[in-house]
């Protein structure tokens, strides 16, 4: 089987990455980190022109058909830049759960704006500490209105609707959609690690919104949160891989005793710890992609192994970064600390990296017909 992506893709990653280092250096990351506009709007727009934020839209809906391959590849390369770009938020989360469970209504009022950047989408799904499941959620969704209140919503300051994760009972709406500019919501700056990626506590007081039909119960949306979790594992690979680089650019640069750095054995060995652990994690998210794409059973193994070895990966690289260019590693004038801030934020989107192991061992119990600890610790 070759988990390799095909040629165009491969040709669609240089022209993604070309286009980044240009468009989205890591000043412009900078700006955001500092300034209360997250978002370069015209960036946000000539992206949508290229085809980037439709790559798995259907040209039915506006869209260029291409995949979620196309998605997973131009994911890493958002990675790579640490762009500050509501990219994960439209694309993973908004544009992934109205192509799963939206009507015809809904795709073609919502898609063709997402396609071309016209609008920005967000799950909100948060509303407290832990794991998240619809059956315990307080938000709920009665004739038509919306009540409850959703925290650290990605892009929540921004996007001009949201899909809303909403308490299933009896197999009835788990996922409904909002316009985040109605009567009814209220938004508050949520602080994070990384305010260069805005987060937002949205506020629904019997606000209008309508149910995705399709979306029946908890087993929806945890699919569509592993679907989403595959195309996040690829820019949490970007991140890592990025970080590797410049650490090793660093230490083959940097000079001690007459030698670089990368020559004494407590800097090469350290980074050759941070390229087994991203290659782990590549291997994976080529796992999890090749699920996504195909609709294999697999998908939530291979979804919550992607999730794992990518939150691994962000952390050993991006810490070890820092190590690596040591003193200075630490100043604000290096951008190490960007690409920390990056992965250690996404670490905790879709549900933290101790969440997604107890899925995984799950879902492997499962699958193989043993208890899971927790059954046998019961």
């Amino acid at each position: 089987m070759n988990f390799d992506f095909p040629d165009e893709l491969k040709q669609l990653r240089d022209t993604a990455r070309e286009f980044l280092v240009e468009h989205c250096p890591s000043t412009l990351t900078r700006k955001a980190l500092e300034s209360t506009d997250k978002v370069d709007r015209a960036l946000w727009r000539e992206i949508g022109e290229m085809g980037w934020l439709s790559a798995a839209i259907p040209e039915a809906y506006g869209g260029l058909g291409l995949g979620h391959l196309s998605v997973c590849v131009l994911a890493e390369e958002m990675g790579r830049a640490i762009a500050p770009l509501p990219y994960s938020s439209s694309v993973y989360m908004a544009a992934e759960a109205l192509l799963l469970y939206g009507s015809e209504q809904q795709k073609h009022s919502y898609l063709p704006r997402l396609a071309t950047g016209q609008a920005i989408g967000t799950l909100a799904f948060v509303e407290t500490a832990g794991p998240s499941n619809p059956a315990s959620f307080d938000t709920r969704f009665v004739d038509g209105r919306l009540t409850g209140t959703k925290v650290v919503v990605p892009d929540g300051d921004i996007a001009d609707f949201a899909i809303v994760a909403v308490r299933s009972l009896e197999e009835g709406p788990s996922l409904c959609i909002a316009d985040l500019g109605d009567a009814g919501v209220t938004r508050s700056i949520r602080p994070t690690i990384d305010p260069s990626r805005g987060h937002a506590t949205i506020r629904f007081d019997r606000a209008p919104a309508e149910p995705l039909p399709t979306a029946k119960g908890a087993t929806a949306f945890q699919h569509l949160i592993d679907r989403a979790a595959v195309m996040m594992a690829f820019e949490q690979l970007g991140v890592a891989m990025a970080a590797l680089e410049m650490a090793c650019d660093y230490a083959r640069g940097r000079y001690a005793f007459g030698r670089p750095i990368g020559s004494f054995q407590a800097i090469k060995h350290k980074l050759v710890d941070v390229y087994i652990s991203t290659e782990l994690a590549r291997s994976n998210c080529y796992w999890g992609a090749w699920a996504l794409e195909s609709g294999s059973s697999e998908l939530a193994v291979a979804a919550a192994a992607s999730r794992v070895a990518a939150c691994d990966a962000g952390w050993t690289a991006t810490r070890e970064n820092i190590q690596t260019h040591g003193g200075m590693g630490f100043t604000w004038e290096m951008d190490c600390h960007l690409f920390y801030r990056r992965a250690r934020l996404q670490a905790l989107a879709l549900g933290s990296a101790r969440e997604w192991k107890r899925r995984l061992v799950g879902a492997l119990c499962a699958r193989e017909s043993v208890a899971t600890p927790a059954d046998i610790a019961a």
